[in-house]
């Protein structure tokens, strides 16, 4: 069993956005839907399912080809920079899945989203805390700290942010890595270790919510060995590489 709560929808599931959702390309709003529905291609992120009908004119133009998905088969469009996908049947029938980066911005309502939508049952909390905890990789000392700020995030193990101050900085390398979160915004940096690359990062500018993250350092626990209060924790096992970054295109490739 997990040490931290699991997702609660499996793949497949569905659910209806009560938001007004709008994306933009090259500076045109090319679709703007209050009929959305949320489906999660795997726990825990979902996507957007959007109307057809609430989809600009000539946004999307069919390749003739189809791609089998475990909720469906779908028509395989290009749209903006990249593609989408059209159902004719399922639980996604009439509606298009766009590939994220295929456009410019997503909005929920007039608040830009990054990477994919959020969770609706999803919390991320901010909480500060003063248990002694500390991160190395083998010999090497990364962090010590008795005042982080500790995130937790339904379906990912708590995250521990460092002051600066308590980081071991010299014995990390500064990285041109960029990712972005729905939850928390863009990250400002990330370093690297001998061992591994793009350890910890860094979120200078984080969304209202999480703003008691603001220039604190978190490192990857799954890479790294982390005590609280004396008691070493076990390194999580998570499906994705970078807790920073999240998918932006589930099981569709």
């Amino acid at each position: 069993m997990s040490a931290y709560p699991e997702a609660l929808i499996p793949p497949g599931g569905t659910a209806p956005v009560p938001r007004r959702i709008r994306a933009l390309y090259d500076d045109r709003i090319v679709l703007d839907t209050t009929g959305a529905i949320y489906l999660w291609e795997f726990p825990p992120y979902p996507q957007y399912y959007v109307p057809l009908a609430d989809v600009a004119e000539g946004v999307l133009e069919d390749t003739g080809e189809t791609k089998e998905f475990a909720h469906g088969v779908a028509r395989v469009h290009t749209a903006g920079s990249g593609r989408a996908w059209v159902y004719d049947d399922g639980v996604a029938k009439d509606r298009v899945r766009f590939q994220w980066d295929a456009l410019d911005s997503w909005f929920e309502e007039d608040e830009e989203v990054f990477v994919h939508p959020r969770n609706p049952y999803a919390r991320v909390d901010a909480v500060k805390s003063t248990r002694h905890v500390t991160v190395a990789a083998g010999e090497l000392q990364l962090a010590d700290s008795t005042s982080t700020v500790i995130v937790f995030e339904t379906g990912l193990p708590p995250r521990y942010y460092f002051p600066r101050t308590s980081v071991a900085l010299e014995h990390l390398t500064p990285s041109e890595t960029v990712t972005a979160c729905p939850y928390k915004g863009r990250t400002s940096a990330y370093w690297s270790i001998p061992t591994v690359k793009d350890v910890a990062w860094s979120y200078d500018f984080p969304t209202a919510t999480l703003l008691p993250i603001a220039g604190h350092i978190a490192f990857f626990s799954e890479n790294v060995d982390i005590t609280v209060d004396g008691e070493p924790q076990e390194r999580p096992v998570t499906p994705f590489s970078n807790p920073a970054a999240r998918p932006t295109d589930g099981n569709v490739k």
